[in-house]
């Protein structure tokens, strides 16, 4: 079966890593954030193509050129990319093995996702949102139980130095004193490599 995905984008710089990237993105996301920078990827009519693994490489085999000159590689993306980890494991088994993977998540999936992405992963981001529950659920429609049980794992793996963690602060939601208190957690876990930034609410 051919997996739903809202768009590839070619020829990415700085954003996902190293080198000349292109972000493969899927549809589908288990959050419902009340600031959505994707929301083709909730909506039933989102979809951009339906294709497998094999297709995805057919597409972005174009520039395995630049991935390999410039140490690039695909990232994945979304919506939520974990939710199509099988997929993305097929992937990663048929790509050149010189390309480099990432992945942004927000890791609210069921552990078995991750544990079968992980030995392909070169480096992970994570929204993670906030730490604190309340906001966190407040914010997303969720809970972040799972978010903290992938991350446990994570670290417990030794995979920190191949994670950077985003610390949004979100309008209305959350407070400096919050990403600070989100910030000691996570070091708290190991992580130690944080993008603190701003939501930037269209309209």
């Amino acid at each position: 079966m051919k997996t739903p995905l809202i768009g590839i984008s070619r020829h990415r710089l700085v954003t996902d890593g190293n080198g000349v990237t292109t972000l493969v993105a899927f549809h589908g996301c288990p959050l419902r954030c009340k600031y959505c920078l994707n929301e083709q990827c909730l909506r039933p009519d989102g979809v951009w193509r339906k294709m497998d693994a094999q297709d995805i490489l057919n597409e972005v085999l174009i520039d395995d050129l630049y991935f390999k000159a410039t140490n690039g590689g695909i990232m994945f993306g979304g919506g939520e990319p974990l939710l199509r980890s099988g997929e993305i494991v097929r992937f990663c088994k048929l790509k050149p093995s010189e390309w480099h993977v990432y992945i942004e998540t927000s890791l609210n999936v069921e552990l078995r996702h991750l544990e079968s992405v992980a030995p392909f992963i070169d480096h992970y981001y994570i929204d993670i949102k906030d730490m604190n529950p309340d906001i966190y659920k407040r914010y997303t429609s969720v809970d972040n139980h799972q978010v903290i049980k992938n991350l446990h794992w994570l670290s417990a793996h030794n995979n920190v130095q191949k994670v950077t963690i985003r610390l949004p602060h979100i309008p209305n939601y959350n407070s400096d004193a919050d990403i600070e208190e989100s910030r000691r957690q996570l070091e708290a876990m190991g992580f130690d490599n944080f993008d603190i930034f701003e939501y930037v609410r269209s309209g």
